[in-house]
């Protein structure tokens, strides 16, 4: 099989196409031939050195795909040679061949092709798990996503809203804010100009906060907090280290959770993508969520890819396909 491997840790020129041995899929996974990967914030942590795969995970960089079953492993039942799929991935998405479990195997959602389908996976399970599974969203909360316009925040602005949460968001310039709009966030906040504490504290506070700055943003996510609140760190980009201030966080009443998807047993993924199957891709079958893909690149330019990332100038997704 052909896949992205980085030789060393660095930039986005380690990252090099070579022929690897095809997996094969032991009991309970499948084979999927990949039609199209996505390139995440993670990947590019991973391929500087500072995000290596769980253990028994490919080394290959990537975190999820589409594409369709090649090949059942013993025990798989539901699936079948051919089916068209996209996938949650521990590591491996760069290449033209992936073993996945089972149970993180998903279907395509209706009204969306087979390359499109790759920038789901890991927002979905990413969005849902955090902001509904953890934290509780519910119609009518106050809800807020920083980095609006990355592949998190434009699928977490659209599925709050459709769910009916007030949405507020964060980005860092007018052309990503009003496409922030456009998706469905009802309060756009400009991170370079505007406080966003005081914007949520006027308005009584978010009862759910999805950060992936960590602990840049650690106070103002505290302090921005409705009693009762919930803040959700997905993401280090702000720093690792903070302050937690712990009466302030007692006057709210409110909570912190720190969480990851990568490396959580397949068991707990399995559910999660079950619930995302039941509740998420009904929403992107009737068009109230978009899978949203800045650009689409061969796998060959993966360096590009992270280049691109690396900008911080994209809007949604960036994706690789594989010929």
């Amino acid at each position: 099989m052909r896949a992205i491997v980085a030789t060393q840790p660095g930039g986005p020129e380690v990252l090099e196409i070579r022929e690897l041995p095809t997996p094969t899929p032991g009991p309970g996974e499948v084979l999927v031939e990949v039609a199209a990967t996505a390139v995440n914030r993670a990947d590019v942590l991973q391929r500087m050195g500072f995000y290596p795969p769980p253990a028994g995970a490919s080394d290959i960089i990537g975190l999820e795909c589409s594409g369709t079953v090649a090949q059942l492993g013993e025990g798989v039942e539901g699936w079948a040679v051919g089916d068209a799929v996209c996938a949650l991935l521990a590591g491996g998405g760069y290449a033209s061949h992936v073993v996945v479990p089972a149970g993180q195997l998903m279907p395509v959602p209706d009204g969306v092709d087979l390359v499109t389908a790759a920038a789901l996976p890991e927002v979905a399970c990413t969005v849902w798990s955090n902001v509904f599974m953890l934290a509780g969203l519910e119609a009518g909360d106050r809800f807020l996503v920083h980095g609006g316009a990355g592949g998190i925040g434009t699928h977490a602005i659209q599925v709050a809203s459709a769910l009916g949460a007030r949405v507020y968001t964060t980005a860092g310039s007018a052309e990503k804010l009003a496409t922030c709009a456009e998706l469905g966030a009802d309060v756009t906040i400009n991170y370079r100009t505007d406080d966003f504490v005081a914007v949520l504290k006027a308005d009584g506070g978010a009862d759910v906060i999805l950060d992936n700055m960590g602990a840049k943003y650690l106070d103002g996510n505290v302090a921005a907090l409705a009693t009762g609140g919930r803040l959700v760190i997905i993401g280090m980009q702000g720093g690792v280290k903070g302050e937690l201030n712990i009466a302030a966080l007692l006057t709210k009443r409110g909570a912190v959770h720190a969480t990851s998807l990568r490396a959580r047993p397949t068991e707990e993924k399995a559910l999660i993508c079950a619930d995302v199957v039941e509740n998420v891709w009904p929403l992107v079958a009737d068009g109230q969520v978009v899978p949203i893909v800045h650009a689409t690149l061969p796998l060959e330019q993966a360096a590009e890819a992270h280049r691109l990332i690396d900008s911080g100038d994209h809007v949604g997704k960036i994706l690789l396909t594989v010929s």
